[in-house]
């Protein structure tokens, strides 16, 4: 049996699978499985796995399009590890990420989540480093409060996030029925029963493309978390309530870009304004028009390699 079993959905990446799974099998870590979930891709996705010949690859075929949820519930599923990795078929690890997941599961045996930092990648070229909190925070370290520590950025992304199995035990798996904030809903269940060893070290580039950012994404077809249901399981978590203001302010956002104004009235009344701040305050209450003008603005910004956000 592997220590480590990575599980990679697939879904119409025939320009990146190779790459990422090159990264993996460049580990400096070798005691591995891969588990490459192929969702019904309608490119030549599946033939670039193909062309991969490592004994440490598993193609599983999904026979009819599920999405991301249900592929890494396949995968979950089909484990022989103890630790599961999860990796986005067009995201990339440096050589020593495994190496030091490893290290955090020996020297950190409270805990049952494992993660790392990661550096966002714009267009190929643009390489930004964010959560600068957790890099004042030192060295690896059990993360005390998930939820102060992800209003703004997240500390991690699938991409750099190791989960031991016994945690789909207790919490189950992703809740497929959910098409938009799935990750903030397992992140949710999982940080609330389970502690989380960290490295500040960005071990995992995360590819972005700023002519998607800001862009249309069908939010009305999107099924999210359930906010309200977890501030009435956990009426007295403050940081909880925190946490979920700050991703209904997200949503709010994104629902605006798209002129959905019903759903975005609807959670923007769920909000706690003293949970935001002053900025995210001001973007919630300005027209529109000035939104827009300010996304532009900010989109050319991150090409020149300079980070706005009213996530600060």
């Amino acid at each position: 049996m592997s220590f480590f079993t990575v599980i990679i959905p697939l879904y119409n990446k025939e320009n990146f699978i190779q790459k990422t799974i090159e990264s993996v099998l460049n580990q400096s870590f070798d005691d591995f499985e891969i588990l490459i979930i192929e969702d019904c891709s309608t490119d030549n996705s599946k033939m670039k796995v193909l062309e991969i010949q490592s004994n440490k690859i598993k193609l599983i075929q999904h026979l009819q399009n599920k999405g991301l949820s249900a592929s890494r519930n396949t995968g979950i599923q089909n484990a022989s590890s103890d630790y599961i990795a999860f990796l986005d078929a067009d995201d990339v690890w440096k050589e020593n990420y495994l190496e030091t997941l490893f290290s955090l599961i020996r020297k950190y045996p409270e805990a049952r989540l494992f993660a790392t930092n990661y550096a966002e990648i714009y267009n190929d070229k643009t390489t930004i480093i964010n959560n600068q909190k957790v890099l004042e925070l030192g060295n690896d370290f059990i993360v005390s409060n998930f939820f102060e520590l992800n209003l703004g950025k997240p500390i991690y992304i699938p991409s750099s996030l190791c989960v031991a199995k016994e945690v789909f035990e207790k919490v189950g798996l992703f809740d497929e029925k959910i098409t938009y904030t799935e990750d903030v809903d397992f992140n949710i269940r999982a940080n609330i029963s389970f502690h989380l060893a960290y490295s500040p070290n960005a071990l995992v580039n995360y590819n972005l493309f700023i002519e998607n950012q800001m862009s249309t994404t069908d939010m009305a077809g999107k099924t999210f978390a359930d906010f309200s249901g977890y501030e009435k399981q956990f009426p007295n978590n403050k940081s909880l309530k925190k946490y979920l203001d700050f991703n209904r302010y997200v949503l709010v956002r994104m629902l605006q870009n798209e002129k959905e104004s019903e759903k975005s009235t609807i959670l923007k009344g769920e909000i706690d304004f003293k949970n935001l701040n002053f900025k995210q305050q001001l973007l919630l209450k300005i027209p529109q028009t000035i939104v827009t003008t300010i996304s532009k603005l900010k989109k050319y910004l991150t090409k020149k390699g300079i980070m706005v956000s009213s996530y600060d």
